[in-house]
């Protein structure tokens, strides 16, 4: 389990203060939406859980284990940005081992899995292929490819399923939620559509007035 308890953080800009905090559980295999306006603390959050930002108080632990007093590069956690942050000179297995120790050479064993992964996400003819020669829907997959490579049990989405198109956005979600519950992550979604939490979400939280509050029933789809 994924324990966030009263997580706070205060933004400064511009003379105006804008104060966050989250609480919320994420259990393994679940599937957790956040929406929320822009600017409403939504990427905030998962800025914290990644170690990116410092909270000025609360914990953050897995399981029985805190991992807040880790720096990003050492915390159980991967994250997709709505920017998928590929290296477009390299193929889509080599975007894939370069994740692991930031190169692309890998063991045997390791070029193994990268084809096993490409595999499951259905690039496996693609993995030689330059990613710019890929469609937005497999550039995606083979940003989650690297996720999956990385084998750590926190999955973070930051938009990522912007700007594909309706049938391919359906289906990477798709393969997001078959993927947290076979892997037993525990993913937390940030987006803008209340259609995509609706696709695979196990539960919904709005940011409002800089706190998480979880949707009842007869808030759903507003």
């Amino acid at each position: 389990m994924l324990h966030i308890d009263d997580l706070t953080y205060t933004y400064r800009h511009d003379g105006h203060t804008d104060s966050y905090q989250y609480t919320l559980d994420v259990a393994a295999g679940e599937v957790i939406g956040i929406l929320g306006a822009s600017g409403s603390g939504k990427s905030t959050l998962l800025d914290l859980i990644a170690g990116f930002l410092p909270p000025e108080s609360g914990s953050i632990r897995l399981d029985a284990n805190p991992i807040d007093s880790l720096p990003p590069e050492k915390r159980p956690v991967t994250i997709l940005f709505q920017n998928h942050n590929l290296f477009e000179h390299l193929s889509a297995e080599q975007n894939l081992l370069i994740g692991l120790h930031g190169n692309t050479t890998g063991s045997a064993d390791e070029h193994a899995r990268a084809r096993a992964i490409l595999d499951d996400l259905g690039i496996a003819d693609q993995a030689d292929k330059v990613v710019t020669r890929l469609s937005g829907g497999q550039q995606q997959r083979v940003a989650l490819g690297r996720a999956l490579l990385r084998d750590r049990p926190i999955l973070l989405l930051d938009e990522p399923f912007t700007g594909l198109d309706p049938a391919t956005r359906a289906d990477v979600l798709h393969l997001v939620r078959t993927l947290t519950t076979e892997r037993r992550l525990h993913t937390l979604m940030v987006t803008h559509e209340q259609s995509d939490c609706d696709a695979i979400a196990d539960r919904v939280y709005h940011m409002k007035e800089g706190r998480l509050r979880l949707d009842t029933p007869a808030e759903a789809g507003k």
